[in-house]
């Protein structure tokens, strides 16, 4: 089964049998329902945003969605190749009633998936998810009249847009940016990070002479495996080391994850963007913090040395901005890189990230190596199961928190488990067919035995013969 219906869209592998795999027909069917529900929670309200990443089948589905949209009687914006927070802040801009990115984020080229946003420019709640997972189930939708379909308007502007915003927040200083002289190099995966990042990275002052392209042409055909991870990032991380540069920029496709890695080639971690990011917001802004009980205890530690409260959510950046809400959190987000910042807008953005990252570089005088052996050192290892149609997941989960019931333990989302200063966390993923089981320590191998030790027990529990 490579068809994912979570709360927040929709997700799988392109082609196959339609309820199976993301067909034409289920784009239609999901699309048809999230349009069917955004008419009735907003009769009012008849335009919609849509926009895609640079993935192959995103003109396919792209059209798909539009005319679905249409066909119910939306008035649909496509922003084309677009990203995530870009979509994000059009919906908002321009007074829509909610919105679709077309993109499997982080998910290798044969994925796609249609993730929804309401009036606000954020990700539906849980109850909206699943009404629009009902109407869809039940086919509970009706296409409107010839007299009443939906209009179509292309805009190719947010792109531009997008930059001017980032670039009128308070914390955003050009001109110590410019006056850095930094040399940077972007890989942005054959996406369309590999549009904006550059255009934004020349408008925060650096010299177009001093920006290295890595797979920044969006063709959809990914030069590597998506996903910010140090491993799939050696191409950057040579360029680096070979040569004299301050930073390397690293987006995925649909650019709301930013990894960095250091003038010397060697990764800045992608769960420390968020760190060094609000360490510089929390210099400037008193308030608290939020990040997901998969994230590192980095940045609890940075918050409690300024004087505010770290605050766990669960995974998912709706339950990421639901707590930033409820405890008025400056700055909150991932460990996956994924910076939220409520000044710009509740949902990661990539480009937020870096202009603020390179403010606080440029203010910081030193090199991103330095300031990255700045703060508290912790390694996470990170883990996956594939799962299989005969494997009982929740099984698993209240096994694994009986057999460690006299450590503290967490089960906001899965399984977390304390010990000391270490921390195991598993969970089903919402985005792929797996279990996720991270661990985090102040050394690289004790993670790994703690990650180990789990996976042992998880795999313990599946092959004992069933009743």
């Amino acid at each position: 089964m490579t068809l994912i219906k979570s709360i927040s869209g929709i997700r799988g592998i392109v082609g196959g049998k339609s309820g199976e795999a993301l067909t034409p027909i289920d784009v239609v069917k999901f699309a048809a329902a999230y349009g069917t529900w955004l008419r009735r929670s907003n009769p009012q309200n008849s335009k919609v945003i849509i926009g895609r990443d640079a993935r192959l089948s995103g003109e396919m589905v792209s059209r798909l969605v539009a005319g679905t949209l249409q066909g119910v009687g939306l008035n649909v914006i496509d922003l084309g190749l677009s990203t995530t927070p870009t979509v994000e802040i059009a919906v908002t801009a321009e007074g829509a009633g909610g919105g679709v990115i077309l993109t499997a984020s982080h998910n290798p080229i044969q994925w796609n998936a249609l993730k929804l946003l309401n009036h606000l420019g954020e990700f539906i709640s849980e109850a909206d998810g699943e009404e629009v997972l009902r109407i869809a189930d039940q086919e509970d939708f009706v296409f409107v009249d010839v007299k009443k379909l939906g209009s179509y308007t292309a805009d190719d502007s947010y792109l531009q847009k997008h930059i001017d915003h980032v670039l009128s927040l308070a914390l955003v200083d050009k001109e110590v940016i410019a006056n850095a002289n930094f040399k940077i190099v972007v890989d942005a995966v054959n996406s369309t990070g590999g549009i904006v990042v550059p255009m934004l990275l020349e408008a925060l002052g650096v010299d177009p002479k001093n920006i290295k392209k890595l797979n920044c042409e969006p063709t959809g055909n990914f030069a590597h495996n998506p996903e910010p991870l140090p491993e799939h990032l050696r191409e950057i991380s040579k360029e680096l080391d070979n040569g004299s540069y301050n930073l390397g920029i690293v987006v995925d496709p649909d650019v709301d994850r930013l990894a960095l890695i250091c003038e010397d080639g060697t990764p800045f971690g992608e769960e420390y963007t968020l760190v060094a990011v609000a360490d510089f917001v929390l210099k400037n802004t008193p308030g608290n913090t939020v990040s997901n009980l998969s994230s590192t205890a980095a940045l609890r530690d940075v918050t409690v040395k300024a004087g505010a409260s770290y605050f766990a959510s669960a995974v998912g950046e709706v339950n990421v901005v639901n707590m930033m809400k409820a405890n008025n959190a400056v700055i909150g987000g991932e460990g996956n890189g994924g910076v939220i910042y409520p000044e710009s807008h509740y949902g990661r953005d990539a480009l937020v990230g870096i202009a603020l990252f390179l403010t606080h570089l440029a203010k910081f005088g030193k090199t991103a190596s330095v300031m990255r052996r700045s703060y508290p050192n912790y390694y996470i290892s990170k883990n996956k199961i594939e799962l299989t149609a005969d494997i009982d997941v929740d099984n698993i989960l209240s096994r694994i928190q009986s057999r460690y019931s006299k450590q503290p333990l967490n089960t906001t989302d899965g399984v977390r488990i304390e010990f000391n200063k270490e921390w195991v966390h598993l969970r089903k993923s919402n985005t792929e067919p797996i279990i996720r089981i991270y661990s985090e320590s102040e050394t690289h191998t004790t993670a790994m035995n703690l990650a180990n030790k789990i996976i042992s027990d998880i795999k313990e529990i599946i092959s004992e013969p069933k009743n």
